[in-house]
């Protein structure tokens, strides 16, 4: 098994003071001649894994009230949702301009007409410069990346696709319904209209340990995907996997352990990637486990120290055997 800390300082290719990885801040600055923020709505989407064509558990890990904002409900429209979105950060930023993420459940998942219907309206709201699509990758038919290349043509699209890992035996542990080779499909048919193309994993999933997370490091980073969110593994009350971990409780990183496996996993990742995110936080309240009490914002500052120190940047492992 490989010993995290065995890994040793290297002189660096980053400028002092520099992030340590490509951050999705530096990356949007880059598109946009201004600041822009992310805005979730919840456009009355459901799930193959919910509504019966799967499954109707879902998967097992999975509570979207724990991602959601209050002003994020299906029982408001696009355009209301958007708007109490805008209010809330124009109270510090009154020149920001805005991104409608389309994030809970699956947001492809419907007719190429509805979601073009949702798409636009939330695109009609003023300041609003692009969307942000979450969803699954059996939920990608080529009439729907056919629309999705159209949109992407004209404003600010980017898709991104929950791939949770690439180990099939985790996949099916956790009810997800798909394996990897449908996400690759999906990827890969995505990045070919041109499309922007993100993706989503979760670090310590029931049954992995670090030496799969190192691999998996190497098989996301040979998809054609332009930005990587990764989360730790949170265990929410309720959920199907609550009840397993009751039942069995399961290692869970502390958020030492993670800074050491997610630095070690940067090193492997292809180095163009973006990196949007490391860490998931519900609220405290919906939490079984682990109980870390930071603040996304600190832990990036832990990250970034951590690879400091030890000398580590995005890509420094990139295809070492």
């Amino acid at each position: 098994m490989t010993d995290l800390k065995d890994i040793k300082p290297t002189a660096t290719a980053t400028q002092a003071g520099a992030k340590r990885y490509n951050d999705f801040g530096t990356w949007l600055r880059s598109r946009f001649p201004f600041k822009v923020q992310k805005i979730a709505v919840d456009a009355g989407f459901t799930c193959p894994n919910r509504d019966g064509t799967l499954s109707s558990g879902g998967c097992t890990f999975c509570d979207n009230t724990t991602f959601n904002p209050k002003y994020c409900s299906p029982r408001k429209s696009i355009t209301e949702q958007l708007e109490e979105g805008k209010d809330f950060f124009a109270r510090k930023y009154p020149e920001m301009k805005f991104l409608a993420y389309f994030q809970a459940y699956s947001n492809t998942y419907g007719t190429p007409e509805t979601l073009m219907r949702r798409y636009e309206e939330a695109l009609s709201v003023d300041g609003v410069e692009g969307i942000v699509i979450g969803t699954r990758p059996d939920c990608a038919g080529d009439d729907v990346l056919d629309c999705l290349k159209q949109l992407s043509r004209r404003t600010f699209v980017i898709v991104e696709y929950g791939i949770e890992s690439t180990n099939d035996a985790t996949l099916r542990r956790i009810n997800r319904g798909h394996d990897f080779s449908c996400a690759r499909r999906a990827i890969e048919a995505t990045a070919m209209r041109g499309i922007t193309v993100g993706a989503h994993v979760i670090l310590g999933l029931p049954g992995e340990s670090a030496d799969d997370s190192l691999r998996q490091a190497a098989e996301v980073s040979s998809l054609p995907i332009n930005i990587l969110k990764i989360h730790q593994l949170q265990v929410i009350k309720g959920t199907r996997l609550a009840r397993e971990y009751t039942a069995a409780p399961f290692p869970l990183y502390t958020p030492e352990e993670y800074v050491r496996l997610l630095t070690a996993y940067i090193q492997r990742l292809r180095p163009d990637i973006v990196l949007d995110r490391f860490t998931a936080q519900a609220p405290a309240n919906m939490i079984l486990a682990p109980h870390w009490g930071l603040k996304n914002h600190e832990f990036a500052d832990m990250l970034d120290k951590h690879m400091r120190l030890t000398g580590a940047y995005q890509g420094q492992l990139y295809n070492v055997k």
